[in-house]
C-alpha cells in the first residue's frame, strides 16, 4: 500500500487560536532578533546577489531610490507570503508565534500588506534617532549610525509598544492593522481530535 504524503497546511481552529495568550516582551525581542538574521539571508540572496551580478556583468549601478524600493518590495513579498500562507515567518515558526486576525483566522493579503506598511512606520523613530546620533552626538559615520539605529529600533521600539496595552499585550502595529500575535504552546493538543499535532 502506498501512502501519499501531503504538505498542505491545515490551520488550527480559529476558536483555539483566539484563546491563546500573546507572546511576552522577551519572546518578541528574541523573535525580532532572529527575524533580522533571517532577513540578512533573504536580502543577500534576493537583493545583493542580483545587483552585484548586474554591476559586474553590465557595469550598471541602480540609483539609490531603486535599491530602496527593491528592498522594501522584497521584504513586503517575504512577510505577506508567509503571513497569508501559515501566519508564521521562518523566525515565527522557531519561536512558536503566529499571526492571526482578530477572529483567529489566517490574515488576508490586504491585511498582511496593511500590517507591513504600518510596521514600516518604525522608519520615523529611526530617522529621529539617526538625526540625534549624527547631529547631537557628532557621530560622523552614517553607515555605522544607520546600522545601530536600525538594529535597536527594530529590536525594541515595536515590542515595547505592548506596554501601552498590558491587558492584551498587542503592539501598536497589531492593534492598528487589526491583527494579533499569539504564543503557540510547545505541544499542541489538537482541539478537535484530542491527540498531539
Amino acid at each position: 500500500m502506498v501512502v501519499k504524503s501531503t504538505s498542505t497546511f491545515v490551520p488550527l481552529p480559529a476558536t483555539y487560536l483566539r484563546s491563546l495568550p500573546s507572546p511576552s516582551l522577551g519572546k518578541r525581542v528574541a523573535l525580532n532578533l532572529y527575524e533580522l538574521l533571517v532577513l540578512i539571508g533573504v536580502a543577500a540572496f534576493a537583493f545583493l546577489l542580483p545587483h552585484l551580478l548586474i554591476g559586474v556583468f553590465l557595469s550598471v549601478t541602480a540609483p539609490p531610490w531603486f535599491l530602496l524600493a527593491h528592498l522594501y518590495l522584497l521584504l513586503a513579498l517575504y512577510f505577506t507570503w508567509y503571513w497569508t500562507r501559515t501566519g508564521q515567518t521562518l523566525a515565527m515558526q522557531t519561536w512558536r508565534i503566529q499571526l492571526t486576525d482578530l477572529n483567529g483566522h489566517i490574515v488576508s493579503r490586504s491585511q498582511a500588506l496593511m500590517r507591513y506598511a504600518i510596521a514600516s512606520l518604525w522608519l520615523i523613530p529611526a530617522a529621529i534617532a539617526l538625526y540625534i546620533a549624527t547631529r547631537i552626538w557628532g557621530i560622523s559615520s552614517m553607515g555605522t549610525s544607520l546600522s545601530i539605529v536600525f538594529f535597536f529600533t527594530t529590536l525594541f521600539f515595536w515590542p515595547l509598544t505592548i506596554l501601552f496595552n498590558l491587558k492584551e499585550r498587542q503592539a501598536w502595529v497589531d492593534r492598528w492593522s487589526k491583527t494579533r500575535l499569539v504564543q503557540l504552546p510547545r505541544v499542541i493538543t489538537h482541539p478537535v481530535g484530542g491527540g498531539e499535532k
